[in-house]
C-alpha cells in the first residue's frame, strides 16, 4: 500500500528540485536518503525532510518495515510564483520572478520475488 508526503510552497525553483528528485527516483528508503544527506544542494534538505515525512506516515498508517520501502515515485510541481520588481537606469524597473515548488514522494513496499508465496513444488513440470 502506497503512502505519501507532499510539501508545497517550497522557495526553490521546480527546475532546481527536480535534479535532486530524480536521484532518489526508484532507489530504496534508506538509500534515498544515504544519496540525500551527503548532497550539497540546497534542496536536498527539503526532499529529505519530505522522504522522512513519508517514511514515517508508511510506519504509522500501514504497519511496515522500513527496510522494504522504496520511493515509488517523486515528483515537483510548479508553485505560485512572487513577481517583484528591481529598480534599474533611466527611471526603468526590471521583473523579478521568485518562484516556488510543491514536492510530493510516494513510497510504497516493495514487493518480494516470489510475490510473497511460498511456490515449492508449484512450478511446471517437463514430461521426460
Amino acid at each position: 500500500m502506497e503512502t505519501r508526503a507532499r510539501v508545497n510552497h517550497v522557495r526553490i525553483s521546480a527546475q532546481k528540485m527536480r535534479l535532486v528528485v530524480d536521484l532518489i527516483r526508484g532507489k530504496g528508503a534508506e538509500e534515498a536518503i544515504g544519496i540525500l544527506e551527503f548532497n550539497a544542494r540546497r534542496g536536498a534538505r527539503v526532499v529529505a525532510k519530505t522522504l522522512k515525512s513519508a517514511i514515517a506516515n508508511a510506519e504509522a498508517t500501514q504497519n511496515v518495515d522500513v527496510d522494504t520501502l522504496y520511493v515509488k515515485t517523486a515528483y515537483v510541481d510548479e508553485g505560485a510564483t512572487q513577481k517583484r520588481s528591481l529598480a534599474r537606469a533611466h527611471g526603468r524597473a526590471t521583473k523579478i520572478f521568485k518562484r516556488s515548488s510543491h514536492v510530493t514522494i510516494v513510497v510504497d513496499e516493495r514487493e518480494s520475488k516470489n510475490g510473497g508465496r511460498a511456490t515449492a513444488g508449484r512450478g511446471r513440470r517437463r514430461a521426460s
